[in-house]
């Protein structure tokens, strides 16, 4: 396959999933903020969902206070942000503009209506009508993206780089989310000890959260069956092999497809991506928070972007 195609089949993956995430994010932050809490608190909630794309110079550029309403417009409908839901669902297509022939006539049809839906949605008012409604229906639309690729998709090398984008972004997307929200928890948490029966019920409510906005709240019910615990749910989301949207499946998906397209030249990115899967499946949740649970995601984070930097040079490089 050549490698432009490659790359454009790579990013709209990436794109579309990243459209999905911060889609989750804002979802999780926005029923967050209906619980009561400070304002100083409900400015924190916001300025968490910034930080985990990275983006509060970016917004402070352009807003003086972080307020929900801002932060939802800026993350959802800026077109001069570039992580925001419409560019990304954006860049998504036009990446799968670019290679219409190697892609099903159901997975472009799929990402071009969205993207031309999404436009509808924030003409006609979605995102100030209803937030969470808006933020379901992208992830629905990521859901049928993918659905349409496993159902309409020859399972070739074009087949593989989807995939690869997928899980690379969304291996990315979980320790940044685990990352951000699981110290502003603990520190939430701390810092009400005086009230313990009021700190116990928003610590539910906040773990709650952080476990739907991965999809995982009744993933955790059925493997723990007890209550909540932080310590399990960093288990869930970095060790679990069978929880979709933990570090470990998305990395054993790397993985699996680094394999399908390797070739003599993508030896580094194959030992990484494989050092990286071995590392979490014999990892120990104990081990990890002895040692701390944020230099341990900085880390992961670090090793994901690297092995997206080797992935390009291996793959996604045209050849000159």
């Amino acid at each position: 396959m050549l490698s432009r195609t490659a790359d454009h089949l790579f990013w709209m993956s990436r794109y579309t999933e990243r459209a999905e995430n911060t889609a989750r994010m804002l979802s999780v932050s926005y029923d967050t903020s209906m619980l009561p809490m400070r304002p100083d608190d409900a400015a924190r909630t916001w300025q968490g969902v910034l930080s985990i794309s990275e983006l509060i110079p970016a917004y402070q550029a352009r807003y003086r206070d972080i307020t929900r309403d801002n932060v939802l417009f800026f993350m959802v409908a800026d077109e001069s942000n570039p992580a925001s839901i419409v560019s990304c669902l954006h860049a998504a297509r036009e990446n799968a503009r670019a290679v219409r022939g190697a892609l099903s006539t159901e997975v472009w049809e799929t990402q071009n209506q969205t993207w031309l839906a999404m436009r509808k949605h924030l003409q006609e008012g979605s995102l100030g009508k209803d937030p969470g409604h808006l933020a379901e229906w992208v992830k629905y639309r990521s859901h049928l993206s993918r659905g349409v690729v496993l159902g309409t998709m020859l399972q070739d090398e074009a087949f593989n780089f989807l995939r690869l984008g997928t899980f690379l972004e969304r291996a990315d997307n979980t320790a940044r989310l685990l990352d951000v929200r699981f110290h502003a928890i603990q520190r939430d948490y701390h810092g009400m000890e005086s009230e313990r029966k009021t700190a116990q019920q928003l610590d539910f409510y906040h773990w709650s959260a952080l476990l739907r906005s991965v999809s995982a709240f009744e993933v955790y019910r059925k493997v723990y069956r007890d209550v909540i615990t932080p310590e399990r749910v960093a288990d869930l989301l970095v060790l679990r092999a069978d929880m979709p949207r933990s570090l470990h499946a998305c990395m054993r998906e790397v993985v699996d497809n680094l394999k399908a397209v390797a070739h003599e030249g993508s030896q580094e990115s194959q030992r990484k991506a494989g050092r990286l899967l071995a590392d979490l499946q014999y990892g120990r949740i104990d081990e990890i928070l002895d040692t701390g649970l944020h230099a341990y995601l900085t880390q992961f984070l670090d090793r994901v972007n690297m092995l997206g930097e080797f992935i390009t040079r291996d793959f996604l490089v045209p050849e000159l």
